[in-house]
């Protein structure tokens, strides 16, 4: 199964980079795609070159669909919003954070569920949608990895919690 990231022309790479690190260090099949297969600039200034366009993705390979936040008007494409209805309701996990939580919204996904659009959340799971604020990047990365179940233990859990967000040093 992959864990695909929905990448465009300024989209906001800090948002997801713990997250990326995160599935990269567990072994995930990480698939970044675009609209359309090839170069992207981000907000940050890089380039990137995706590896697949979102039309070649199989939609029942998906493990999970994340969408950094950006100028989502990149990615205002019926393919988009229809890719999600897909995966949801075959209960894919799909984490949108920032103005990627506004693509959820726009494809129906957040009617009826607590999401990061209400003000008491900053990153919240709800089934399987995952949102959050820009600033909850590290929330974000570590609610995701917990529902992909790539911590080894509770230990493992506590350890990156205590190293991403409490600063703490590692042994």
């Amino acid at each position: 199964m992959k864990d695909v990231v929905l990448l465009y022309d300024n989209c906001c790479i800090y948002e997801i980079v713990i997250l990326n690190y995160f599935l990269k260090a567990t072994g995930s099949d990480v698939v970044f795609c675009s609209i359309k297969e090839g170069k992207i600039v981000v907000m940050e200034g890089y380039s990137i070159h995706t590896e697949s366009a979102l039309k070649d993705i199989d939609l029942s390979q998906v493990r999970s669909f994340i969408i950094p936040g950006g100028n989502i008007s990149n990615i205002d494409y019926d393919i988009v919003y229809n890719s999600l209805k897909i995966l949801h309701s075959s209960g894919t996990l799909i984490a949108g954070i920032c103005a990627g939580t506004d693509i959820l919204e726009k494809a129906g996904l957040l009617k009826g569920i607590h999401s990061s659009r209400q003000e008491e959340y900053d990153c919240v799971r709800d089934g399987n949608i995952i949102t959050a604020r820009a600033n909850a990047y590290v929330d974000f990365a570590i609610e995701t990895a917990k529902a992909l179940d790539l911590f080894e233990d509770e230990e493992d859990l506590q350890e990156t919690i205590a190293f991403w967000k409490e600063f703490k040093r590692a042994l």
